[in-house]
């Protein structure tokens, strides 16, 4: 069995974070791998709603501002290894992922050896339901079209960021976190290119994506800033600008 730890990014997602809590602790993984809420300097009350399940096993860390998506899971990341833990899933803590199928992302690395798992709403099928905008339906297209162009694989779904990976693979010196320029977005991707282009076992699972209603706030992505963000380190590595 395999040492996995399950980690949900939020920054002020008090009502829909609660919802994920209780969501896995109900799902089938809850029991079988330790579960870490990320809190990314949340200040409408997250950190205390979260602090309120550590009688049910619920870890957390917090960074005391906001530090970008990249940032904190760079904490988890340093968290898990420190810990001795072998698997890290990462998936949103706005209520977007199902965590009943986290084991569909951990069977292929405990079972049949891969190194990084990404979940993806396109893969057979179309997994995405709710308020989803059009321009993100545009751009969660074009998105795996150019990673699989830059890296000679074929990835359906680069954007989701429900995935699994062994943390083993931190170990390569060619896969460097602590860059400046991969705190907000840009770090997602970076890792699975870099797990790609170095020749990690790599392969993605369906998973579903749902879309909350657009009232209750889909994204705290911006359009233009935050889609150049998660597109930079594709291009940035692809043209050889940064490592």
């Amino acid at each position: 069995m395999l040492k996995a730890l399950v980690s949900p990014i939020a920054f002020n997602e008090k009502t829909k974070l609660q919802n994920v809590i209780e969501r896995f602790l109900k799902s089938p993984v809850a029991g079988q791998a330790d579960y870490l809420v990320m809190d990314d300097g949340s200040t409408d009350g997250t950190t205390e709603m979260i602090q309120s399940y550590a009688s049910r096993g619920v870890l957390t860390l917090r960074h005391d501002r906001q530090s970008g998506v990249g940032a904190a899971i760079r904490t988890v990341i340093r968290y898990a290894q420190k810990n001795g833990y072998d698997t890290l899933v990462i998936m949103a803590g706005n209520d977007k992922d199902n965590p009943d199928e986290i084991p569909n992302l951990l069977k292929p690395i405990a079972e049949e050896g891969f190194d990084f798992v990404q979940g993806s709403r396109y893969k057979g099928r179309v997994g995405t339901g709710g308020d989803m905008p059009f321009y993100r339906k545009v751009a969660t297209r074009l998105h795996p079209m150019l990673m699989s162009f830059f890296t000679g694989a074929h990835v359906t779904d680069s954007t989701n960021g429900f995935r699994a990976f062994k943390l083993s693979i931190l170990k390569d010196g060619r896969i460097n976190l602590d860059q400046e320029w991969l705190k907000a977005y840009e770090l997602e991707p970076y890792l699975m290119f870099k797990a790609i282009k170095l020749k990690y076992r790599f392969t993605e699972v369906f998973v579903t994506k749902v879309y909350p209603p657009k009232r209750l706030g889909y994204t705290k992505m911006k359009p233009l800033v935050g889609w150049w963000s998660i597109l930079k380190p594709v291009f940035y590595l692809g043209l050889g600008i940064k490592k």
